[in-house]
């Protein structure tokens, strides 16, 4: 990878991860230009770990030197923010409002991250290594539950999610699930440890930001939302022990530089 470019990458790295403590946070900084009203603070934690998720994935490229790696970052970005542009521009109107800052943060960083896929498009893996089998499983899993979640989450189906959201967070939710199985269909597709170790980093980071926020939530945890926060937590712990275990604990796949 050229150095100005994985320099250039880290610092967007840099931003998502940024942006992730804001919207655990969610200082007027953040709500002043949120086009969603009455979004809960379990939901402002849901977009956190998206965006935590987003800066481990690229993070993880940068440092490896994988620019091949790239395309699948590319297409979970323009898997999640074409369609949520289309969303807003047909929402907006209905709202009585004008184009947001957000909207327009949305076209920018659609933008970065097709252009990012389109000249990443070509470049070979230089990592040798397969990806194992037991992950190319796990992610063949996660691609049918997210696509399964997401068309109930869009489709207006209650209770997906294991806390309240309004109607316009649940649409949310399902475009950011859509980009999610796009990004592990790739790589199923391409099942090289380059874009494995990627995915996995990723969704790591995007256990942690919610296991205790779910965790807490099971003391009065009212009864429509019990079995979608024991599956929800299931998934969570599962997939971070898939992380944790070909990320840590393997010796052919733990955080190491490739030769």
């Amino acid at each position: 990878m050229p150095t100005r470019l994985r320099r250039t990458l880290l610092v967007v790295a840099g931003v998502q991860a940024l942006t992730a403590l804001l919207l655990i946070w969610h200082p007027p900084l953040v709500t002043d230009i949120w086009p969603l009203p009455e979004t809960t603070e379990l939901s402002f934690i849901f977009l956190a770990s998206i965006a935590a998720a987003a800066a481990a994935s690229l993070a993880w490229a940068c440092l490896w030197g994988e620019t091949g790696s790239l395309v699948g970052i590319g297409l979970d970005a323009m898997a999640i923010f074409w369609p949520l542009i289309a969303w807003l521009v047909l929402l907006d109107p209905a709202r009585g409002g004008g184009v947001t800052p957000f909207l327009l943060l949305a076209v920018v960083t659609a933008l970065l991250f097709t252009g990012l896929l389109w000249y990443a498009r070509r470049e070979p893996i230089r990592d040798p290594r397969p990806t194992p089998r037991p992950v190319l499983v796990a992610f063949g899993v996660f691609v049918v539950a997210l696509l399964i979640v997401a068309a109930l989450l869009i489709a207006g189906t209650p209770n997906v999610l294991p806390w309240k959201v309004t109607r316009e967070a649940a649409v949310l939710a399902g475009i950011m699930f859509l980009g999610a199985a796009a990004y592990f269909a790739y790589g199923l597709a391409r099942p090289s440890w380059a874009n494995a170790g990627g995915q996995l980093a990723g969704f790591l980071a995007y256990d942690v930001v919610l296991i205790v926020p779910f965790l807490t939530r099971f003391p009065g945890i009212r009864t429509e939302w019990f079995v979608s926060l024991v599956l929800y937590l299931a998934v969570i712990v599962g997939s971070a022990l898939v992380a944790v275990w070909y990320l840590f604990v393997v010796a052919e796949t733990r955080l190491r530089r490739p030769r």
